[in-house]
Order: C-alpha cells, then structure tokens, then sequence
C-alpha cells in the first residue's frame, strides 16, 4: 500500500457548518443502514452517461458525464518510437532481473523488450483553475498512471502478449514498439474529487484504441496497413461474454470511503468532508480467470484531517460553561451538535473490508467492470 498526502481544493470542502457536519457523520454512520443524501445505497454509483470514439484524429476517445454536470473527456493517441539503444536495454534488463528476479522464458531478454516499460505511456490532466504542475493534476495524473502499467499475471499465456497488461502491448518488436499519450480534459471545476470519473472515461478510451494493423514480420522495421477498417483494438474485444470475462480489460480506479463501521463506494463531497477514510483502490481482471486483481492502493487525506474541528464552546475561553461540560471537552469526549473528526491511522480491518467489497465474487468491482463493457465501442 502506498499513501499520498493530497492537495485539498475548494472543491473538496463544502461549506458546511459543524452542526451539519455532525449530523451529516451521525447519518452514515448508522450500523448496517447509513443514510447518504442523494438516497443512494451504501455500494450504488451515481447515474452517468457515456459515449466513445468522440474525437477525430486520435486513435480512441471517450466521454463521460455524472449527473451532477461534471463530465470528462480522455483522448488516446499513439506513435511508432524505436526502442532504446542494446546498451540501454542491457542496464534496464541488468535492474530489472534485481528488481523482480529473472525472466521466465530463461533466454535472458531484456524485460523492457518483453514486457514493454512504464515509460512508455504517459498522461496529462488538464483541470480547470489549475495549472499543470500544481499538486492535484499531477498526483491524479500518477495515481492513474500507476495501475495502468502495473503488471498483470498472463495466466500461463503462451506467447506473452498480455503478460505486462498494458505495457506488453506496446511491444512490436525487440526494436520497436508504441508510445501512448492519454490526454484527459475535465471539463468543468470538480463538485468531488476527481478521480472515479477521470478513472472510466480513461478505461472506455482504451477500450476504443485502435493501433493500425501491422504488416512486416520478425524483426523487420514495422510496416503497418493502411486501411484504417483492418486496424485491431488496443484491448481485443470478444462477441462471446465468457472469453470477454477472460480477456485483460484496462483497469478502474474507485474511491471508497469509511464512516464508522460503514464503507461506502463512490463518494459525492458532502460525504467525503466526514469520512474517517478515504481510499483508492485500482482493480483490473487478473489474466486467465475471471478473478479480479488488486493493482494498487492509495490513502487520500480527506478535509477532516486538513482542517480544523470546530470548537466547543467548553474549549473557548471567551464563554462560559458547566465543570460538567468542560470536563467532557478535556477528555476528548464527543459532544452532541459539534464536528469532531476522528483521529488516528487506518486500521488493517477497514481496508481488508474495503477490499473484500471490490474484489468479490458479485462485488462491486465485478459489477462496474460489466457495466463498462456494456457501452457501446466502436
């Protein structure tokens, strides 16, 4: 698990009174039945819309919109780059067998020949009223970019194609291979935090890129065709469900919070300005099953711990209270109607409950994965 302390917008932090905020935790923090203010269900998504191959001239593209006005567009362009020089390959290969050990196929290969390498694609996020190194497009930026070229087991897969998800990909050839640049656009200030809609308007983008269909063979130069119909997806789609459950999707990025007891998916910023915990937690489907597979996990500071709690008047030494009340305020005990945010690390519980959540059987990764493949591509 990594943590990344996050930058805090406007956006983030609704102006609500601590009363409210107060109130606000109570309600989803109810055992087994918390209260959400759209009326939504503890695991329910907001509605969206979505639509694909949106932008010309690029090689795959996507929208999506929440109901709450915020849309997204993700644009995905490629290009033939040679790769680095036998020398390089050398170094990289010579880091990577100490890093992760070495090669399977025994024939000492370079890794970034075989398995592609995370340089490979790069992404920038345009939010507007920020520039484009300030601290939430760039953290965003690599949040995202993490899972996507993480490694993905290939399931004892033969020929090695999907054996470093969307790194191995990129590969043409031992000298060549693509370069991806995924351009994303929110369109609008952020009314939450970002990332979920940033996270599935990039996985349809992918889904919709298409690489022109590649003529030479071997070690050859590529030489690809010319007819844009012949060109193959990015991510091979299936007419048949079981083989679609079994082939490598791009992953998805959700944000979970905990309330109390309660874990609750897909956050809107009322909730997200109460919660105890707030999580990202990246999934994609693990090569060869239809399991699904954590790729990483990121702790996102949410405004309860960059802000400061309201004050009891027992603590303000402008008013005065009972012994009874002071004496409750120097325990740190909770006193009803003030905002109190909850101190402290996460504990190992919280996440292994949010994980179980996402990963399974009939969960809720299970069930966005399905709902994304239900849009239309191409």
């Amino acid at each position: 698990m990594s943590a990344q302390r996050q930058a805090s917008s406007a956006s983030q932090t609704p102006h609500i009174s601590p009363a409210e905020l107060s109130y606000l935790w109570s309600s989803l923090a109810l055992p087994n039945n918390p209260i959400r203010p759209d009326g939504r269900s503890p695991t329910q998504f907001r509605p969206l819309s979505a639509e694909t191959d949106i932008l010309p001239g690029t090689n795959g593209s996507a929208r999506v919109g929440f109901a709450d006005g915020t849309q997204a567009i993700v644009g995905v362009k490629a290009e033939v780059e040679k790769t680095v020089a036998a020398a390089d390959v050398s170094s990289l290969s010579q880091r990577a067998q100490e890093q992760f050990g070495e090669n399977q196929d025994g024939e000492g290969k370079s890794s970034a020949t075989t398995t592609g390498h995370g340089s490979w694609v790069q992404m920038s996020i345009e939010i507007p009223g920020y520039r484009d190194d300030d601290a939430l497009p760039v953290f965003l930026s690599e949040m995202m970019r993490e899972p996507l070229v993480e490694s993905v087991s290939s399931g004892g897969n033969a020929d090695g194609e999907m054996a470093g998800g969307l790194k191995g990909r990129l590969v043409i050839n031992r000298r060549w291979h693509w370069r991806l640049y995924i351009d994303v656009l929110l369109l609008s200030q952020p009314l939450s935090y970002p990332l979920p809609l940033l996270s599935l308007t990039t996985h349809l983008a992918l889904l919709s890129t298409k690489l022109p269909k590649l003529k030479s063979l071997g070690e050859e130069d590529p030489f690809f065709d010319d007819d844009w119909d012949a060109a193959e997806y990015l991510y091979p789609r299936s007419q048949s469900r079981l083989a679609s459950a079994l082939q490598l999707r791009p992953p998805v990025t959700l944000l979970v919070i905990s309330v109390g007891e309660n874990v609750i998916f897909d956050p809107s910023r009322d909730e997200i300005a109460v919660a105890d915990t707030l999580l990202a937690i990246s999934v994609a489907r693990d090569g060869g099953s239809d399991a699904l597979k954590v790729l990483s996990i990121r702790t996102v500071d949410p405004p309860s711990r960059l802000t400061q709690p309201g004050m009891p008047n027992a603590e303000n030494p402008a008013s005065l209270e009972s012994a009874a009340v002071a004496e409750q305020a120097v325990n740190g005990e909770e006193i009803p109607g003030v905002w109190r945010p909850r101190r402290g690390g996460v504990k190992r519980n919280t996440v292994a409950k949010m994980v179980k959540l996402v990963l399974q059987k009939g969960g809720v990764g299970e069930e966005v994965l399905e709902g994304l493949e239900g849009v239309e591509v191409g």
